[in-house]
């Protein structure tokens, strides 16, 4: 994985980014390189490096990752169904150290998906 993690700098404000949505506990913004036609990442604020490091305090946090991801497919257009993705470590794909979630969208996805 990436030892900067850029996610912290995109919440920091450091690097911009095209934000979907913000509160006081996430940030979702579209992906730089869509794999499909919406791809957004859906980070929480407080840095969990991935998702083997979530502890039973984070569980409403990601509860709350979870509703916004719902409440941006709805916005998002994406009635006709969309994928979540979390990935952890980087021998399942997760190349920053932090934890987030991909919501892809506007194309039939495939199965089994690797």
């Amino acid at each position: 994985m990436l030892a900067d993690n850029i996610f912290l700098k995109i919440i920091e404000g450091k690097i911009p980014a095209r934000i979907a949505y913000q509160d006081d506990r996430c940030l979702a913004f579209h992906d730089i390189n869509p794999q499909a036609p919406v791809h957004v990442l859906i980070i929480p604020k407080k840095v969990i490096a991935t998702h083997a490091d979530v502890t039973r305090e984070d569980k409403e946090l990601l509860g709350h990752l979870h509703v916004v991801a719902a409440r941006l497919a709805e916005q998002l257009d994406l009635a006709d169904g969309y994928r979540l993705v979390l990935n952890c470590k980087e021998k399942a794909g997760q190349t920053v150290p932090h934890l987030h979630m991909h919501l892809l969208g506007g194309r039939q996805m495939a199965w089994p998906p690797g």
